[in-house]
Parts: C-alpha cells; structure tokens; sequence
C-alpha cells in the first residue's frame, strides 16, 4: 500500500484579476500570475484574486483551488497539435496553489490542510467549465479535464492566515479515508448511477452542499444530469 501523502511543498501562489475572454464576450479570471510575496487568505479566497461568475466559481465552498503540477506533462503528451506555451508553467488551469506530489488520488473528501498560517478543507472537486476551451484553444479541453479525473480541487477556508510559496501544506485530519477525490470523480462521471457510491456521497458532511445535492437529485431521479451548459460555450 503506498504511503500517504501528508507534506508536500507549496511551490507557487497565484492570484488574478478578472479580464475580458478573448472575443467570447464574457469574462473570467482563469489567467491567474504567480505573486511573489505572501498574500492573506480569508473565506472568499485570496486577496486580490478575482472570479467573474459568482455564480459557477468562487464563494466560501471554492474559495482556493489546487492543481497538481504532476498532471502537466500528461498534458503535454496527449494534447494534438503544437504543445500549449501554457503548460511550460504553473497556472494553466487557473489554480491558486500549485505543487509536486500531491493528486486527486492522495487528497480526500474534507481533509484538513495547515497551508502556511491558514487552515484549509478540501470542500469538493472542480467541475471544468468551456472556458478551458478557449483557456487551450482545444474544442473539447474542459471534457478531456472531465474524462482524466485530473480535474483539481478546491477548499474552503476554515482559518483565515497567510500564504507564500515555499510554505509547506500539512495534513492536520482527514475524516473521510475511504473517499479520495478519485473515488468520488469516477462515481460522478464514469461510475454515474451506482445508488451506493451516490448515497455515500450524499452523507459526506465535509463535501460541498451542491455535490451532495447533485448526489440526491440522480438517486431520486436516476437520470444522470445534462453536462452540456457547462462543457460547451453558449451558442455552441
């Protein structure tokens, strides 16, 4: 059995203003810089980070999203075409923390994490948006995302402090072993109507209300909801 990961370092912090798509006609700040000083975080994320859809990113339940920087050489080989400039550095998926060592396979349903001063839980998997479709210029990058189970995560802020990159992120608890991020990313989208795996999930107190609900609608419904809306951009 592998060890569990419970220390890794925080390599970069990465912040960003909201800032006009491309021509898409919407915004978003998925392009997030690397800050070279440390930044206070508080229930709504970091200081000076920005989301331009309170309605589908951001708040209290994703106020700090994770990538794991392990998964960019992955990227690199699978993308077609020339590979993206984007993937040479950490931030091409929009992430506030980016480490070595550390993956949806070794995080779980609200783990505690010390990340420098503050406190963290892991509130729930990203859901990718279209956005990664033009973020890539891939038509199909945020289904790829999907697909790979290497999709990041979020927390939420438990104790506000400070970051920096060097700091170190430290596992404090973890009151669900037995639901890696693994677990619940396949059960959501490969494994989609197995009633057990959902019914689990729907009990996970530590996971974000919406997860939970989406859980409860597909046990009641036994449909499995329409992806579309959020995989493809408006108008198509």
């Amino acid at each position: 059995m592998t060890e569990a990961v419970t220390d890794v370092a925080i390599d970069v912090v990465l912040a960003g203003p909201s800032a006009p798509l491309g021509t898409t006609g919407f915004r978003s700040a998925i392009a997030k810089v690397p800050l070279g000083r440390p930044v206070a975080v508080g229930p709504n994320g970091l200081e000076g980070d920005e989301q331009a859809d309170l309605r589908h990113h951001g708040g209290p339940e994703k106020a700090v999203h994770h990538y794991a920087f392990d998964h960019y050489a992955g990227w690199r080989q699978e993308l077609p075409g020339p590979e993206p400039a984007l993937l040479a550095r950490p931030g091409a998926f929009g992430e506030n923390l980016s480490t070595i060592g550390l993956t949806e396979n070794d995080i779980c349903v609200g783990d505690l994490w010390r990340a420098g001063s503050a406190l963290l839980q892991v509130s729930q998997a990203r859901q990718p948006c279209w956005k990664l479709n033009h973020r890539f210029g891939a038509a199909d990058m945020a289904r790829r995302v999907q697909a790979s189970g290497r999709t990041g995560w979020y927390y939420r802020v438990v104790e506000p402090g400070v970051i920096a990159a060097g700091d170190r992120l430290r596992l404090i608890d973890r009151p669900h072993p037995a639901w890696p991020l693994a677990r619940l990313l396949r059960a959501f989208y490969v494994d989609r109507l197995d009633r057990a795996a959902l019914a689990g999930i729907a009990e996970l107190e530590a996971l974000s209300p919406s997860w939970r609900a989406l859980a409860r609608r597909r046990l009641e419904r036994g449909v499995v909801e329409d992806w579309a809306p959020r995989l493809e951009p408006p108008g198509g």
